[in-house]
């Protein structure tokens, strides 16, 4: 069975919280070799899809960050691809969690990583093979209960101490394979 690749892209965050696209990502992704871009949410503007587009076909959730003009975008997606489901959302799960955290943040500190892959997987149907989320802006790329659970970290500012930007890449054949990128 050929394989299929598609890229993965969360938290880009411009321009709120970087001015432009990293200007690694876009070469990054083109020499990838991509069939589909799915972008997990907090996009912010419509040009920054826009400059994905050039790549390859675009596929994107809501995330906190996209208010307007992005309101429209569904919370959670399902896609299927080389006979493999792929269930996509940007983690936050929605205003009232989202402030929760915000309010757990001010008392506590962060959340552990792991809430922020629980709360994905919960959101999406148990029939998908791949959970794909965003949100946290901290890379994972583990298998939990059979299923791959992909965060591709922020493409603007990962929150672990000296990782930089990143990105991801899936490649679906008889396995399911992530890979994180650092720009």
């Amino acid at each position: 069975m050929a394989s299929l690749r598609l890229g993965v892209v969360a938290d880009t965050h411009v321009p709120d919280r970087c001015r432009a696209l990293h200007p690694g990502l876009v070469p990054a992704l083109q020499q990838a070799e991509l069939e589909q871009i799915l972008h997990a949410g907090d996009i912010s503007v419509p040009r920054v899809l826009r400059a994905l587009e050039a790549v390859a076909p675009v596929v994107s959730v809501r995330g906190n960050r996209d208010w307007f003009p992005h309101a429209d975008l569904p919370l959670h997606r399902v896609l299927e691809f080389a006979g493999k489901r792929i269930g996509f959302t940007h983690g936050h799960a929605g205003l009232w969690p989202y402030l929760g955290d915000k309010i757990n943040l001010m008392l506590r500190g962060p959340r552990n990583f792991d809430h922020y892959a629980r709360r994905a997987i919960a959101a999406l149907p148990e029939d998908v093979d791949v959970v794909v989320f965003g949100h946290n802006h901290a890379p994972m790329n583990r298998v939990v209960d059979g299923k791959l659970v992909f965060n591709p970290g922020s493409a603007c500012r990962n929150v672990v101490k000296d990782m930089g930007p990143s990105f991801g890449v899936l490649e679906l054949g008889a396995e399911v394979r992530g890979e994180i990128i650092y720009l």
